[in-house]
């Protein structure tokens, strides 16, 4: 079979969202390519007749095609950034999304690293919970529990923070709602009943606040210049509304320092801070 580059495209994202959602519709062609439902038919038809080793099993109730067990991609690495940044493109206007054109100029270079390891089978059942309003009992890892200890979560986004890839939900140990690292998840999860918890609870998340960045005052007026014109500032700070629970990270992925001792002793490496740090100061724990 010839495959067009455009077609090619659609396979890649064919495969990545069948091996890490578990299914795949036509509405996910036709949303992310802007094709009409009938070519996204077509599309899955000849994935499923020349490539797809088992085939996916149709489901009518969701008009789609689900996983079968030990599906292999034959387009895309299987990597889990190739899902998770896909994902984010569609939820966020700071943070780089998956490029399913995939152009690769060759005067450009992205830094590479490598990918945390995350189980398919983790972000397949954390979305399914956060789409039936689900509760999940798992084991989580941490620096203060390396040996890992059994979690009751209620799961509703996941988020990519700039460096690495979390799970917000509700925690029923601590009564409140917690980051999980998507790779310090171990075992595979179980899904257990509905949980009255839902998104909306989340105070934190449904709040945003102002952000406002300015360069660090200890600079010269000449250096401050080059931070103006970096971020488009001009004669005022550059405002970012971002969610209270992912300020913290805001700040991390811009390097922004709050710290007075910092900004005055090191004034050109820590080059960015807020113009409002008084308003935001708990939401940085």
């Amino acid at each position: 079979m010839t495959i067009k580059w455009d077609q090619l495209l659609r396979f890649k994202l064919i495969e990545v969202v069948t091996l890490w959602e578990g299914r795949v519709t036509t509405n996910h062609l036709c949303n992310s390519f802007n094709i009409k439902r009938q070519q996204a038919s077509r599309d899955i038809k000849a994935y499923q007749e020349h490539f797809s080793t088992p085939p996916l099993v149709h489901d009518r109730s969701i008009k789609g095609y689900r996983l079968t067990d030990h599906f292999a991609p034959k387009f895309t690495k299987g990597t889990p950034n190739e899902y998770l940044s896909l994902l984010h493109k569609y939820n966020s206007d700071h943070v780089d999304g998956f490029n399913l054109k995939d152009l690769g100029f060759a005067d450009s270079i992205a830094l590479s690293v490598p990918d945390r390891q995350i189980a398919p089978i983790i972000v397949r059942r954390l979305l399914q919970a956060a789409r039936e309003r689900r509760r999940v009992d798992i084991e989580y890892v941490s620096m203060d529990n390396p040996e890992g200890r059994g979690r009751n979560i209620v799961p509703h986004t996941i988020v990519f923070d700039g460096f690495r890839w979390h799970v917000r939900a509700y925690c029923e140990e601590r009564k409140m709602f917690l980051d999980f690292v998507l790779s310090r998840f171990r075992g595979e999860p179980e899904l257990l009943n509905q949980s009255e918890i839902n998104i909306e609870d989340d105070e934190d998340w449904a709040t945003e606040e102002i952000i406002e960045i300015i360069p660090n005052p200890h600079l010269s007026p000449a250096q401050q210049q080059i931070v103006k014109v970096d971020y488009g500032m001009h004669d005022s700070p550059f405002t970012i509304d971002c969610r209270r629970a992912l300020i913290k990270y805001l700040l991390k992925r811009l390097d922004i320092c709050v710290d007075t001792k910092k900004l005055s002793s090191a004034p050109k490496k820590y080059q960015l801070t807020l113009a409002n740090p008084k308003n935001i100061k708990r939401w940085l724990l």
